[in-house]
């Protein structure tokens, strides 16, 4: 793989400086969601496969990036010397530019041009974030470049000031962390408040974690995210008429439901339950996967899901219909979308011998019922951003 984007780097670039190659995966979240924005808990894991970054210094102040994925849209060129702004017709480039314009308000002197070649290998809006793994293979490649000293969390918080503020897009810090931060074999228990964190083995015995795409595109996406985000912030602003919480994630469910009457929109009332219900479920489902009790576990995903159609309302019909199926299944121990919704995949554990005929029987009834064509995939979990060697 590095060797042919080695080969297409030269090829595109017309140059033979020496590279340096870099890697930051995709990720999902086994259970945990929209809790992250609402100071909760998240179980993410880092996945194995990625975006790929080659690059090579060169000898005045141009910086040309290339998307391998992108073709039609050619070499995007900048100067060391450019200030940097949100260009529509950039396109994908714009992520890497955000996460420059972090180091450069940091004070790191860009005083090299370069040429960077990305390559990614995570479907395109299938919800594994994608645009944080691309952050994060620029913020490592600059790291390395320039020799600047961030720590690891800092990499990740200026990827993620990059997407909220450079992009625009008002995401929790859960991809970022995932992917800067993610350990082989091992899913992170995130406090999305404090940042404290837990590595956990993600120990399944006979089984294995199966992604599957809808392959539906998520229009709804980024609208019903912000719209969610407002229903939650305006449930907490009446919750803290009464009670000293900063976030929904301070809340245990017992308590919820002492005061949920405080929230006057029914609606909010049912967003603030998933926020709360979700992180409760969260930290036992970790202590279930510790303990080995897998079965419980996929149970709690299950759960996790039935809140998400119900009182999130961020499902849709083909999530709902890959669950269905897969819950339909022998072999699947539990089985709950990801993300952030209308579309995008599911993640589903299935005894390893029985993949072959989940993603067969599975993939045939939602066609049946869809008319769209899933993509499955079974998941390694795999290590954060690093420079290959």
């Amino acid at each position: 793989m590095i060797e042919q984007l080695k080969n297409q780097f030269n090829e595109i670039f017309q140059q033979n400086q020496p590279t340096r190659s870099f890697f930051a995966p995709g990720r999902v979240n086994l259970i945990g969601e929209h809790t992250d924005y609402n100071g909760g808990h998240v179980f993410p894991c880092a996945l194995t496969f990625g975006t790929y970054a080659v690059v090579a210094l060169r000898n005045d102040q141009r910086i040309r990036m290339y998307s391998s994925n992108f073709p039609d849209i050619g070499i995007v060129t900048l100067s060391t010397e450019d200030s940097l702004q949100l260009q529509k017709e950039h396109d994908w480039a714009n992520y890497p530019k955000g996460v420059m314009k972090e180091f450069i308000d940091k004070g790191v002197v860009i005083n090299k041009g370069f040429d960077i070649l990305f390559y990614g290998n995570i479907p395109n809006g299938a919800g594994l974030s994608s645009s944080a793994s691309i952050e994060l293979v620029t913020a490592v490649t600059i790291q390395a470049l320039f020799e600047t000293n961030f720590n690891r969390i800092e990499l990740v918080q200026m990827s993620q000031h990059a997407e909220n503020e450079f992009i625009g897009v008002s995401c929790g810090i859960m991809d970022q962390f995932a992917i800067g931060m993610g350990k082989e074999d091992h899913a992170i228990l995130l406090n999305c408040q404090t940042l404290d964190y837990q590595y956990s083995p993600v120990v399944l015995e006979n089984a294995s974690l199966v992604i599957a795409n809808t392959n539906k595109r998520r229009a709804l996406a980024d609208s019903k995210y912000n719209e969610r985000r407002s229903e939650c912030e305006r449930a907490l602003s009446q919750l803290q008429k009464e009670l000293s919480i900063q976030s929904l994630g301070d809340l245990t469910p017992e308590q919820f439901e002492s005061y949920r009457h405080l929230i006057q929109n029914s609606m909010d009332q049912k967003r603030a339950k998933h926020a709360v219900y979700e992180n409760a479920r969260t930290i036992q489902a970790v202590e279930k996967l510790k303990q080995g009790d897998i079965e419980s576990f996929g149970q709690l995903m299950c759960d996790s899901h039935t809140s998400l159609r119900d009182d999130y309302e961020v499902t849709g019909f083909e999530l709902d219909t890959l669950v269905e199926a897969a819950m339909d299944q022998d072999g699947v121990i539990g089985s709950r979308m990801t993300g952030a919704g209308f579309g995008g995949c599911t993640v589903s554990i299935v005894a390893n011998d029985k993949i072959d005929e989940f993603i067969n029987e599975v993939g045939k009834s939602y066609t049946e019922k869809t008319g769209l064509i899933a993509d499955f995939y079974v998941a390694n979990v795999g290590d954060g951003a690093k420079e290959i060697l």
